[in-house]
């Protein structure tokens, strides 16, 4: 086994299997990637297309080709001198359905169920509709309704003696000590008495073991016909039908002798009593902070760890656990003693643990958590910075706030975002906390006064002014980053709150962490503060990740490319010294971290992002187009009772994205070809699918939970008739001109993101298929089929560094820059994993036009340059490449010890020699438009 130099993401699935990814493990061996990163691969939802939907975490997904199918994959693996890092999910598991045993189980005994303290499930529920049960929110209308309508139909499972309900795909228990209500209506009296002893299991001390010896006899009993007759004939008792009030009241009630509660999906906003991922209700929580469920989830994970199979671990949704900091030290201990057990020849230099975590600006990762960085948002959030004109970005945002009325100020979106997302979907999870402090308050003289309403109001404010996903208080006090954010948050409610209620503002700051818990004696007030506490901090997380990408995001659009999973629109861009300090800060920090630029969550693919940069950069041309394009498809536009139809806002962008995403090689005015035909078709339908996405996400005129079906209606016409009416042909022209006036600098853009990524500290990922140009749009869009075979043909040819850059279009020069450093690292892997980060200065006419490094390590060396900002430079250039006399006396200073040493590049193996201490752009830039050059000090001219 090797270290890991770098990854490559492939998301598994049915149509996407082991045995299809060990055909491509020559090629990734080719390219330089030293690690398959996997999507999660224990069996999910039947048919997931993701693996996040876990329903059983201990087997290996059947449908990706199970065990037998993973250790083929590794095998292969391993003889390329590769390894596999699979991404795991502790924090929650999928619900629904009839898949996921522990939560039958739960559904079917209740708090009775050695699983029930599995998921995070709040049994005293202050609803007294809801004691001792839990809200099962699967229905599609009103409860009343479904029940009537006879959707909600009783079964026997002659295999197994149960009982149970079936509604469409859903499944639920029916608890075996209300058997009676059923076999109470058979004429034999051995079937009535077997349903008095199943009413006996009530008060059973160990209830399971007896109710599988009673569902046997019930089996046996009914292997006579005759006694099945009698149980078919009992269960149509409670099938509705017409005139069936006596079977609805008796389906009824025999629903409400269960654990569970059985309610339209509408409900789970308000009354969930279990905390889910986010707002989805087929997702429920785990309580990974208990020892069993820790062991239980990790069980089979472990065992492959243990036996070699899995190489390094990426934790999804770390942000979600009640204490990420315990989990992580605990999880790097388990497989620390796991990895002795490694077979010898499979034993790894280094197991990696990455967690999926935002960091927000100025953020830093603990260093206590014993990971080795993040999965590389931020990352991804620097580089794109590095490529936005500060200035530019704040001209967009005003001419964004004239077009369309929204906020010029992304923060007031945010505000506004977290009021909405705690008031809707989480505000059940608002409400436990609200509820928790309240109890809190009454346990204490001082503050047994303290309403509901007044908590509310206060909570709101203070999450709402949150500036960061969440902290990390526990039975210590809060660390000083923290204090720091939740005095930032503190100061933001004080400015909307009355001065009455700051006192309760200083009450809640003191319960939920300014108060260590260890201060607090032993007892129930002190779990009941750790309880209001955990949970607070896990309400916090999916607020901003709700409010923030899945909802400002899609309502701001001044310049969509600030507009991703981890990024902070508010920022416009970013100075060189300061992505330096950031690129050195990493490298001491965190040098083996995760960096990417293109994952399974982002909003817009990573050359979509890069060509929209250049938007912030030509702000005026922008608007210039736009008001034209504005002014010429009004035709288009329908008028509502409430506006237009998009709205502005909506249409600046949908424009913005055709510009983004115009795929090179669509050209209207050649349309009458079948061709083309084709490609406007399957462009036109992925547009389709992300403006749905974006209306319903934004929730302003439509939402997934009331979707505006004239809105969306009037809109997919207005972007049906413009790809695909004669009348809108010109039109189609001159934004596909347009964005293909500013593909050559968007593509450069993409070149020096992709070398960036590769060079700067820290572990690349490469997301399936983007080693070509990525235009993809939000999911499911970036998770199309990936071509394989074509990357491998193209990787396979030996083209000229000019022969790739006239063909630009076809990806194959980003290709070929991924495969060249990836091999590099390969030859020199403590360079790029150990080496140090040293920023070199520019000079010349256009010193800040590009930016420039050494990794230096043990005397080897690799300087790295590349363009940014240049879009004035390649005004009327068909090709992204700056031409070499435009960057005139522009060169990188070159320090002492190298400064006669002679330069070769890892990509056109062209060599240079320095001039009076200058590497001028106009030579090293000369055969490519971004290079990287292996430095040898000893070769003295």
């Amino acid at each position: 086994m090797t270290e890991i130099r770098a990854s490559v993401r492939l998301q598994f699935h049915r149509d996407f299997t082991f045995s299809r990814a060990l055909l491509l493990v020559p090629y990734f061996a080719s390219l330089g990637v030293s690690h398959i990163y996997a999507s999660p691969i224990l069996t999910a939802r039947p048919g997931s297309t993701h693996g996040y939907d876990v329903v059983d975490p201990g087997c290996v997904n059947p449908e990706l080709g199970g065990e037998q199918g993973l250790e083929q994959l590794v095998a292969e693996l391993r003889r390329h001198r590769m390894g596999l890092i699979v991404d795991f999910v502790p924090n929650h598991m999928a619900v629904g359905g009839d898949a996921n045993p522990w939560w039958l189980d739960v559904l079917e005994w209740g708090r009775r169920s050695p699983y029930a303290k599995f998921f995070d499930i709040h049994w005293n529920s202050p609803d007294p509709a809801l004691k001792g049960q839990c809200l099962v929110p699967f229905l599609g209308g009103d409860y009343g309704e479904v029940l009537s309508s006879g959707d909600i139909q009783l079964r026997y499972n002659s295999k197994t003696g149960a009982f149970y309900a079936q509604y469409f795909a859903h499944q639920f228990p029916i608890y075996p000590p209300s058997y009676p209500q059923i076999l109470s209506l058979c004429d034999d009296e051995n079937l009535k008495n077997l349903g008095e002893r199943f009413a006996q299991l009530e008060n059973a001390e160990n209830p399971w073991e007896a109710a599988g010896d009673l569902r046997k006899e019930l089996r046996e009993a009914a292997a006579s016909a005759r006694l099945e007759q009698q149980i078919s004939a009992a269960i149509g008792q409670f099938q509705i039908g017409e005139n069936s009030e006596e079977k609805i009241e008796r389906l009824h009630q025999l629903l409400e002798a269960q654990n569970y509660r059985l309610a339209s999906w509408r409900t789970a906003a308000d009354d969930i009593n279990w905390r889910r991922f986010f707002d989805i209700n087929e997702l429920a929580g785990l309580r990974m902070e208990r020892h069993e469920v820790f062991e239980a989830v990790h069980a089979k994970i472990f065992e492959l760890i243990g036996r070699g199979l899995i190489d390094g671990l990426r934790i999804d949704h770390i942000d979600g656990l009640a204490n990420p900091r315990a989990y992580c030290r605990k999880l790097q201990r388990r497989i620390r003693r796991l990895l002795p057990r490694h077979p010898q020849h499979t034993k790894p230099v280094h197991f990696p643990i990455y967690v999926e975590k935002i960091l927000a600006a100025g953020e830093r990762l603990a260093d206590n958590w014993q990971v080795d960085g993040t999965t590389g948002y931020e990352f991804m959030n620097q580089v794109n910075l590095l490529q936005h004109d500060a200035d530019g970005g704040e001209i967009l945002t005003r001419h964004w706030h004239e077009f369309s009325g929204r906020p010029a100020d992304f923060s007031e979106e945010i505000l506004e975002a977290r009021r909405l997302i705690l008031s809707t979907s989480l505000s059940g999870d608002f409400e436990a906390v609200a509820q928790n402090l309240l109890l809190i308050a009454r346990s204490d003289i001082h503050t047994r006064d303290l309403t509901l309403g007044s908590i509310r109001r206060v909570l709101t404010e203070l999450i709402v002014h949150f500036p960061v996903y969440r902290t990390y208080a526990g039975a210590c006090e809060r660390t000083t980053q923290d204090q720091v954010y939740f005095n930032q948050a503190l100061e933001g409610a004080q400015r909307t709150l009355p001065e009455s209620e700051w006192p309760i503002l200083q009450k809640l700051d003191a319960w939920l962490g300014a108060e260590p818990l260890h201060s607090m004696p032993p007892g129930p007030d002190r779990a009941l503060r750790a309880r209001t506490l955990a949970r607070f901090q896990q309400l916090t997380s999916p607020t901003a990740a709700k409010a923030v990408e899945d909802t400002a995001c899609y309502r701001s659009g001044a310049v969509l490319s600030r507009n991703d999973v981890g990024f902070d629109p508010e920022h416009h861009g970013i100075s060189l010294k300061d992505f330096h300090k950031l690129c050195m800060e990493r490298q001491s920090r965190f040098p083996r971290t995760m960096l990417t630029t293109a994952t399974h969550d982002h909003k817009r693919g990573e050359d979509t992002r890069a060509r929209l940069a250049v938007i912030s950069e030509r702000p005026g041309w922008f608007k210039e187009k736009l008001d034209l394009w504005h002014t010429q498809i009004a035709t288009l536009r329908e008028e509502q009772h409430d506006g237009p139809a998009p709205s502005p806002g909506d249409e600046w962008i949908v424009l913005q994205t055709l510009l983004g995403s115009w795929p090179l090689d669509y050209r209207p005015h050649e349309e009458s070809g079948e061709q083309t035909d084709v490609q406007r078709n399957n462009y036109a339908e992925r547009l389709q699918g992300w403006l749905e996405k974006a209306l319903r996400e934004a929730k302003l005129r439509s939402s997934w939970s009331a979707p505006n079906a004239a809105y969306e209606q009037a809109c997919r016409h207005y972007l049906h008739e413009f790809m695909h009416s004669p009348n809108m042909l010109e039109l189609r022209c001159e934004i596909a001109r347009a964005a293909l006036e500013i593909a050559p600098a968007g593509a450069l853009n993409g070149l020096a993101q992709t070398l960036l990524r590769l060079t700067t500290p820290g572990v690349p990922d490469l997301f399936q298929g983007t080693e070509f140009w990525d235009f993809s749009l939000v999911d499911p869009d970036n998770r199309r089929p990936v071509d394989f075979a074509a990357r491998a043909a193209a990787l396979a040819q030996q083209e000229s560094a000019e022969s790739l850059i006239q063909h630009w279009q076809d990806g194959h020069i980003k290709q070929r820059l991924i495969a060249c450093v990836l091999n590099e690292r390969q030859a020199s892997p403590d360079l790029f994993s150990y080496g140090h980060y040293i920023p070199l200065t520019t000079s010349g006419e256009h010193a800040k036009n590009c930016i420039a490094f050494l990794r230096e390590w043990q005397g080897k060396s690799c300087l790295v340059i590349a363009p940014r900002l240049v879009a004035e430079l390649l005004q009327d250039v068909d090709r992204p490449q700056v031409p070499t006399e435009k960057w005139g006396d522009t060169s990188v200073e070159l320090p002492q010890g190298i400064q006669d040493a002679k330069f070769t590049s890892l990509i056109s193996r062209r060599e240079w020699r320095a001039q009076g201490g200058h590497l001028y752009l106009r030579d090293i830039l000369s055969d490519f438009p971004v290079n990287a050059l292996n430095i040898d000090v000893g070769h003295v001219g």
